[in-house]
Order: C-alpha cells, then structure tokens, then sequence
C-alpha cells in the first residue's frame, strides 16, 4: 500500500481542506467532543492522556528547577484586577464576568480568571517582608477562562488548561534569568519530547504580554505553514509590586520592590502535536506523550496459543512500555486503521507463523516500516523503534520548516515568495518602529512572530521603509 492511499477514509485530505483534516482527526481520534456552551469543549480520555503525559514531563522538569505548585482562586475581584492599569486593559474584551451569587447580586463583580498575576500579588504582599523570604518558584496547574469570539478545539478555545508559573525575586537580573531559563525548558521540552522544533526569540512591544516589560516565546511552524505560538515567558520588572505595593526589606534594611516573572503553556500544545506530526491517517504522536507506545495485534487470534502468546508479551513490554493489547473482537485490518487515526507509535503483529519462528512484526507509525524481530530482542527493539519515531518525526517537521522559511528584503519579495511557495516563516529585518511591523501585514499578510535569539544580519535596511536595520525579524500568519 502506497503511503497516498488511506486506510482511513472518514479523514478529509490536508492538502484538500487543511481545517477540516484537522477538526475530522480531534473528533475521530477521540480527542474531544463539543459541548452545548459555545467555544468549550469535552477533553476525551485520550486527549486528556496526552495532556497528562505532557503534565507530568514538565511539572518534573519545573521541580527540578526548585519551583513548587500551588492553586489560586478562580475568582479575582473587579478592583483586584484594576490595579495594573495595562494588564486589565490587554484582557478586558477577553474577561468573564459573575455577577450574581444565587439569586443575590454581587456587590463586586469577580472576573473568572483569564490569568493569575493580580491574584499571586495580593498573595506575594502578604507574604514577602524580608530578602529571606525570596524568591519565591511557584507554579500552578489550572484552568482559564478567556471569552474568544473565533474558538477551535484545543488551539483557541474560552476555556482551557494550562501551567502558570509566577516567580518573584530580589534583583532584575535573577528575574531576566528566570524568564529565559523557563522560555529553554519549554524549547527543550518541545523539541526533545514533542519532535517539535521551535525557534526562541522575544517578542516586539507591540505583541508582549499585557503589563511585561519583556516577552519571551517559542514559535513552531504548523503543517499547513501557518506559525503557532507554543509558549511564553514575561519579565515584568518590578511594574506589578509597585502597583500592589510589595516590598522587603534588604539586606541593608531597606524596602526596596521585587522583580517578577510569569510563563505559561496550554492545551494547545496537543493541537500543535496534531498540525506538526500529523497526516492523512489520522494522528502521529510523539511517543514522551502518547497514551499507548506499543499497541498488540494478535493474527488469526482465534487459532490455539496465539492470545496466549500475545499476552506474555503484553506482560514484558509492560515493564518499560505503555503498551496495550487489542484482544477485542475486530479485524486485525480494522485494529490497524483505528491505531494508525490515534497514532500510537509502534504496532506490534504476532500470529501463529510467527510464534513457530520465535518472532513478531513490527510497524513504526510515521512511515509504516516493517521489521521482523526475534522474540528474545523484543523490549530493546520496540524502545530503539520508539527512538526513530521520535527522530523520524522530527526530521521530517524539520524539513518542512526549512522548506518553508524564506529570506526576503522587501515586501514585495515576501509577497512573491508566500504567492509561490505557500505560507511559511518569513525571515526579515527590521528598523524597530511599531509603524513599519504594522504596514508589513497590512501589505503581506505576515505579522512579527519574534525577534529570534540567534540574529543574523541579512540585510541592512528594513524590510518596509529602506531605514537601517535593527533586528531579524520571523514573520508569519499565526493561529
């Protein structure tokens, strides 16, 4: 069977209506299902899986860099929120509001929360009085509420899951430091553990968080070469304790203001895991986060010492695998159409001629590969394939990447290179004025998606006006 033919007919063609591969793979993979409160969403068990597979590798890695959890209220009241007076105007089309306890109207209106950082201010005031007491790591995983007026699941939706963490710190330094080494956790996170590759770069003035000083983000480049945005990290400076009134005493004895930090990842990721390794078929999970690694399809399961045979294996590879056996009644076909449209790596096909030949077939997801391995190898072999799935899958969103990143000087060559090659990452300098980052959407379509860490002076003179140069800047159309 060639790799154009589909042993899932029911998914639309990505190259025939990229929007509607993508909702026919989250409903049929059993990711989610729509609800009757508009723009919310059921998260599946097998959604929810990926997510709490991704949970768990980051909550260890933010553990790792001394940040502990913690859980705020849901609810901030108005006058909370208005203390930072660019925070609540960057959110206020987004907010949700109650209005009413049971039958009673509120004498304060609350906000459901769309973010946490008025909230972990109020708490930093009551807590920090002295240097002893910085800095403080924390972290949250919750849910948000931000009132979209375009949703799709996962990757906009008015309610979603997420990590924030809010650190506070003495010195402006300690902070930066932190809002860039959680900005490389996620960069490494991403790349390492979701074969996804990103770039690392800050943002412009003109699209950093609400109330940051600086902003921070990883940019991943989807399928269908529109830019996704994967994560972000905000340097507040001491902007929010001056507005909250948090101060310490130093080590002089001085109160002096703090400095604080925010970053956050989302449920997003799992649409970004779907546009980047996805393809006709359905799914191609990472296999760091895919609910089932290896999945057992026993042949002619019906014929003596073949399900017996399945389950031994079953019992081995669970030791070092997620793996599952599929001992239901279904057509070994139909059980290979259902584990290719939910992407689990490697399956694993064992019949009776097998067992006489102390051996089982192996398939790798992302390119159908068939190896025929020994029984007594079978551990070792299934995690080496669960390796090359993970490189596979990079290489190949890599390579896209690559093949749709184009180097333009002037507007019109940006326009000329999206007209011929599709969308993509455009790379482009940039004189720094808010003016010319406008007009270049306006004429091209592409908007700033970051000013990358590693700079490369590709021309002299901006991409819009002809001044000088200050910055490379990525450009894209973005989810």
């Amino acid at each position: 069977m060639s790799d154009k033919q589909k042993l899932v007919t029911a998914i639309t063609s990505m190259d025939e209506d990229f929007a509607k591969w993508y909702t026919d793979i989250v409903k049929k993979a059993e990711l989610i299902e729509y609800t009757s409160v508009k723009g919310c969403m059921v998260i599946r068990p097998y959604g929810y899986a990926i997510w709490e597979n991704i949970q768990k590798i980051l909550d260890g890695k933010f553990k790792q860099t001394g940040h502990e959890n913690v859980c705020m209220p849901m609810f901030i009241p108005e006058s909370l929120l208005q203390k930072e007076k660019d925070h609540v105007e960057g959110f206020a089309p987004e907010v949700a509001w109650v209005t009413h306890g049971g039958s009673e109207k509120l004498e304060e209106r609350l906000c459901v929360r769309p973010t946490s950082e008025t909230l972990f201010c109020e708490h930093y005031a009551n807590i920090i009085h002295s240097h002893r007491d910085l800095p403080k790591l924390y972290n949250q995983w919750v849910n948000v509420v931000r009132w979209e007026k375009t949703t799709r699941p996962f990757l906009r939706s008015r309610e979603f899951l997420w990590q924030e963490g809010h650190t506070i710190h003495a010195t402006a330094q300690e902070a930066i430091e932190e809002t860039e080494r959680m900005l490389n956790v996620y960069a490494d996170f991403c790349e390492n553990e979701l074969a996804m590759p990103v770039i690392k770069g800050k943002k412009t003035d003109s699209d950093k968080f609400a109330g940051a000083e600086m902003t921070y983000a990883i940019e991943a480049l989807m399928h269908d070469g529109k830019a996704l945005q994967a994560g972000t990290s905000h340097y507040f400076g001491d902007g929010f304790a001056r507005a909250f009134d948090i101060k310490y005493s130093n080590k002089e004895n001085q109160l002096v203001y703090p400095y604080q930090t925010s970053w956050g990842v989302t449920t997003r990721l799992i649409g970004a895991i779907i546009m980047t390794h996805g393809d006709d078929n359905g799914l191609v999970l990472p296999p760091a986060v895919a609910p089932i690694q290896a999945v057992i399809v026993p042949i002619a399961m019906h014929k003596e010492g073949v399900l017996e045979k399945a389950k031994e294996l079953l019992q081995r590879l669970n030791k070092s695998v997620r793996v599952k056996l599929d001992d239901s009644e279904n057509s070994p076909g139909w059980k290979f159409s259902e584990y290719e449209m939910k992407g689990v790596p490697v399956r694993i096909e064992i019949g009776p001629k097998d067992i006489e030949n102390n051996q089982c077939v192996l398939v790798t997801r992302h390119n159908r590969e068939k190896t025929i391995v020994s029984l007594d190898e079978l551990e070792s072999t299934v995690l080496k394939k669960l390796d090359e799935v993970r490189d596979g899958i990079y290489q190949k969103a890599l390579e896209n990447r690559e093949k749709h990143t184009y180097t333009c000087t002037n507007t019109d060559e940006i326009i000329k290179a999206l007209d011929e090659n599709g969308d993509g990452f455009v790379k482009a300098m940039w004189c720094g004025e808010e003016a010319c980052e406008d007009k270049v959407k306006e004429l091209t379509g592409v908007g700033s998606r970051c000013m990358p860490f590693e700079q490369e002076n590709i021309a002299q003179k901006c991409v819009c006006c002809g001044k000088p140069a200050k910055k490379l800047v990525y450009w894209g159309k973005a989810y």
